[in-house]
């Protein structure tokens, strides 16, 4: 059965960082789109940052602030963020499109880690 895993959250002071990693484990074949995704209380799911074949991608709010990164020898996704704000609160979620073994192209979705930036 094929999962994402994922760490790294927590609390931290405003200007702190903090470093999200999601890992795929089961079977696959090839990963595709890795990406992060964040939820607030009150507000739609929005996208934060991706890497597709054609680049990395960040949402204007994290940009300058925030990296994502692969291992794909390990098919692990990583998101730094460094000088967190508070309305970078929220639950942040791993997605992935893989490749599985059955040769079913598929998304997933990790179960999500929470980020709160509070004094």
């Amino acid at each position: 059965q094929v999962q994402l895993v994922e760490s790294g959250g927590g609390l931290v002071q405003p200007g702190g960082s903090l470093r999200l990693s999601c890992a795929v484990s089961g079977s696959i074949l090839r990963t595709y789109t890795m990406g992060w995704y964040r939820q607030a209380p009150g507000k739609q799911r929005e996208l934060v940052a991706n890497i597709t074949r054609g680049g990395t991608n960040y949402a204007d709010s994290v940009k300058g602030r925030f990296t994502i990164s692969t291992d794909n020898g390990k098919n692990t996704v990583y998101l730094q963020m460094n000088s967190l704000k508070p309305e970078d609160t929220a639950v942040y979620y791993c997605r992935a499109t893989l490749l599985r073994r059955d040769s079913v192209i598929q998304p997933y979705w990790g179960q999500g880690t929470q980020v709160t930036v509070s004094s």
